[in-house]
């Protein structure tokens, strides 16, 4: 920890970002993340081929935790109080779905009036966020990431287990309508999935003048389902872009950065490659995540939660709160190590994470 709020690792990664997951609730059932729909399970089935581990066309049960294991909003904003004052000032709300946890626009108000917190954002499935839109605005939400992982009614469902693809345009448009910009949708592309819909993305991009992120399929899905040779690199997906549109390389807008930036078309369109697996950007990483039951994870793929929620009921003060803070940070890996040996998957999904 150094002078004036700076809040580092033992790495000298200077710590700004703080995810937090507010349900591990969600009403998609998405194939890299909780597959439990019977054509995510037939695709992977069909490819095992008795290799590996694969899903099941059985229906697998989520252990939803019960609302008095969450952490209540007040809690929430204490800790993003907190970590203000060692440097945080961006903050993601993320689930599962958040938008599925009642009065989360009361969160927003919370934190967005501490003061405190430069980039206030959401990352949302798009399935609730029509009718709540103009709330989370007026509470003070910067902005939004959706999903979207196929332009086609028929591969959404098959990808996602529901029959939301006109909620997500449409929440694409209401936000921009109201200025939650820039807007930025994630797609994640699994080869045999989705990766013959990268140029439709593209060019649904260019139309709605929007960043469309296409990410690398990572091992956090609950079926245990995820193999090396269902990843399409970022490096195939840019080269498949290039071969049909003019793109421009953009500069890096901070080391810490996610993803590598192109302009596409003539407006402020976008296309940014995630490329965890094959081009991990852990060596700048500036995030640390707190889960819907109170434990900071230092990764996406760390295989040790800490807990912070037992200070917060014990009546710990922000000073030991602070402390501990910092201590959990000096924990943080130096990256994770997806396609070695030592490998090994995280038991919680990416819903439980909060990506």
């Amino acid at each position: 920890m150094t002078p004036g709020g700076v809040l580092q690792d033992t790495y000298n990664r200077t710590i700004r970002d703080l995810r937090i997951s507010i349900t591990d609730r969600c009403n998609f059932r998405c194939a890299y993340c909780l597959p439990d729909t019977e054509e995510a399970a037939n695709f992977y089935q069909s490819r095992k081929r008795n290799s590996f581990q694969g899903a099941s066309s059985k229906k697998i049960i989520h252990n939803w935790k019960p609302k008095s294991e969450l952490l209540s909003f007040e809690e929430i904003t204490r800790i993003v109080k907190v970590s203000s004052s060692l440097g945080i000032n961006k903050v993601r709300i993320t689930g599962g779905e958040p938008l599925l946890r009642h009065g989360v626009d009361s969160l927003i108000s919370s934190i967005s009036n501490l003061g405190v917190i430069g980039d206030l954002s959401l990352t949302s499935n798009g399935s609730k966020f029509p009718s709540l839109a103009k709330k989370l605005k007026e509470a003070g939400l910067n902005r939004i990431t959706l999903s979207l992982d196929s332009l086609n009614h028929k591969n959404f469902r098959r990808i996602t287990g529901s029959d939301g693809l006109d909620n997500i345009i449409e929440s694409i448009d209401i936000a921009k309508a109201l200025n939650l910009t820039p807007i930025k949708v994630n797609a994640v592309i699994i080869r045999g999935i989705n990766d013959h819909e990268i140029d439709s993305l593209v060019e649904f991009s260019i139309r709605k003048n929007i960043i469309i992120r296409m990410i690398e399929f990572m091992p956090l899905d609950s079926g245990r389902t995820w193999q090396r040779k269902h990843v399409v690199p970022g490096e195939e997906i840019i080269n498949r872009v290039k071969s049909k549109f003019s793109i421009t390389r953009l500069p890096s807008q901070n080391l810490s950065e996610t993803a590598t930036r192109w302009s596409i078309g003539k407006g402020n369109a976008e296309i940014g490659i995630i490329a965890p697996v094959t081009k991990p950007f852990c060596g700048n990483c500036n995030r640390i995540r707190l889960t819907s039951d109170g434990k900071v994870r230092t990764c996406l793929f760390s295989l040790y939660e800490h807990d912070l929620k037992s200070m917060l009921r014990d009546g710990s003060s922000n000073f030991k709160l602070e402390s501990r803070i910092k201590d959990i940070v000096l924990k943080k890996e130096s990256g994770h190590s997806i396609g070695k040996p030592e490998f090994i998957q995280p038991k919680r999904t990416m819903s439980c994470i909060g990506g």
